[in-house]
């Protein structure tokens, strides 16, 4: 972690949420793909792992294997299957009582994630997700928010584009994720909180990290950060 002490400083304090497999204990867009199962989608998932296409293309190619008119079934398995991670409402509680901002930033899709967080109160501007859109043949996904000049990396839901947004002279950033996805946003995080595939890339590179398993893993960090 960081040396500096942004608190000290008169930093506010902002935390980046992942949402698939950090906020929730699966991966939803795995595990949509891997349900309706359609032919060639495990080269594409593979090709994204290895980094040899970007997640954009990877997640888009995924979904346009599957029929718009599965819309119906792909929403409900995609809500239903979804399994929150210990301890996130009483994160969400802990920001609210210490005036912490919390934004999710997702390359999950509008059609689960929207629906899963409306249940714990987190009004849509402080949600970042890809979109989607089944009028036509194929299901298509929608990029809404895009890369900055400053990232090239064709990442669909751009993290660090929205994390940008929140200058470092005034916000002590925090991110939490768990996959290779968050990296680029870890570099330029205050502080780390990793599952995973991020614990692996930051370990890999020389990036300050805290594991954690739960939330409660998280709160009991920030609250000695305090201190």
């Amino acid at each position: 972690m960081s040396t500096a002490n942004p608190l000290a400083a008169g930093k506010k304090r902002i935390i980046f949420c992942d949402f698939d497999g950090t906020i929730t204990v699966n991966d939803n867009i795995v595990a949509i793909i891997q349900h309706f199962n359609p032919p060639g989608w495990e080269a594409i998932a593979q090709q994204v792992l290895d980094q040899q296409i970007s997640i954009q293309e990877g997640v888009g190619r995924m979904f346009r294997l599957l029929p718009a008119s599965l819309q119906a079934e792909v929403v409900d398995f995609g809500i239903s299957n979804v399994r929150i991670r210990d301890g996130f409402e009483e994160l969400l509680a802990y920001c609210k009582e210490q005036d912490i901002e919390f934004y999710v930033t997702s390359g999950g899709i509008d059609f689960f994630v929207y629906p899963v967080l409306e249940r714990f109160g987190i009004d849509t501007s402080h949600i970042y997700c890809n979109g989607s859109d089944f009028t036509g043949e194929f299901i298509e996904i929608t990029w809404p928010h895009p890369c900055d000049e400053h990232c090239t990396n064709h990442c669909g839901m751009c993290k660090t584009t929205i994390m940008r947004r929140f200058p470092a002279d005034r916000y002590e950033r925090i991110i939490i994720g768990d996959s290779v996805t968050d990296f680029e946003g870890a570099k330029l995080a205050d502080v780390v909180y990793s599952r995973s595939h991020l614990t692996a890339k930051c370990s890999e590179l020389g990036i300050a990290h805290t594991e954690f398993e739960t939330f409660h893993d998280i709160i009991a960090d920030l609250k000695r950060e305090r201190k």
